[in-house]
């Protein structure tokens, strides 16, 4: 089975414009597919801008609103799966989600962000109740997370124990924390056995200051692709062989003793 080459987009876009970023993924859209790619990722809230503060009500939307419309033609017109971020209404509830769309325009998986950072998100968002969404694309079992939630090793290992080969981690990570994108998602990788794809926001977006510094971390804890602090569209490999000699090659899950662990719950 050949590699699925990934592409991760490192953007802000437009924040405010749904339109806008609409037009933002429609031409990364195309650019990964001309190099190949079978998968963008895009990173959190990426729809509509992370700050939006007030605006919120307006522009969140349901999972199968208008915008999850667009996507699917965008994915279906380049030939390529899409994640994008973007704030789900239910009913009076928000949601900070992502959402997955396959190449032939389906919609394949939706989560719900489970752990809220600090106090904006908790005072716009619900969080979610469901640690482990998954999909299937390209014979690999794909996992979906959202930005603090990989910071937390019950909620990767979760997605490890349930067959998760590449996760997914849309992400508006901020300074000063750039060392969970240098330091820890790699070891998220590692401690795991997974791929590892964190897609970060950059630059500055009302109180907050991206960093950037996205990458696509390998089950042998190696980053197998990295971006700097500004826009970048960053292409990477998935590779199915690597990550079966690596799991073959790594005793963390075989060598788990989880009745020793019933005090963490």
């Amino acid at each position: 089975m050949p590699p699925l080459r990934t592409a991760l987009l490192q953007s802000s876009g437009r924040p405010g414009s749904v339109a806008g970023n609409l037009k933002v993924l429609d031409e990364a859209a195309g650019d990964a597919a001309a190099a190949g790619a079978g998968l963008l990722v895009c990173p959190e809230m990426f729809l509509t801008g992370y700050a939006i503060g007030d605006d919120m009500p307006r522009l969140s939307e349901p999972a199968d609103g208008p915008s999850a419309g667009a996507v699917a033609e965008i994915a279906v017109r380049h030939g390529l799966a899409v994640l994008y971020g973007y704030p789900e209404r239910d009913g009076e509830r928000i949601f900070n989600a992502a959402q997955l769309i396959g190449p032939e325009g389906a919609r394949l998986a939706n989560y719900r962000k489970t752990h809220l950072f600090g106090g904006f998100e908790r005072e716009w968002f619900t969080p979610g109740e469901q640690p482990v969404v998954q999909a299937e694309l390209a014979g690999l079992r794909l996992g979906i997370m959202i930005c603090y939630d990989v910071e937390f090793p019950e909620n990767v290992r979760g997605h490890a124990l349930a067959g998760t080969d590449l996760l997914l981690v849309p992400t508006a990570q901020m300074h000063p924390f750039q060392f969970v994108a240098e330091s820890l998602v790699p070891v998220r990788a590692f401690e795991s056995q997974m791929y590892v794809a964190y897609v970060n926001r950059t630059g500055q977006e009302g109180d907050f200051e991206f960093v950037g510094l996205s990458c696509l971390a390998g089950p042998d804890g190696a980053t197998r692709a990295r971006a700097g602090r500004g826009e970048e569209l960053l292409l990477g490999e998935v590779d199915r062989e690597l990550l079966n000699a690596s799991r073959a090659a790594n005793p963390y899950l075989r060598d788990r003793r989880p009745g020793l662990y019933t005090s963490l719950v």
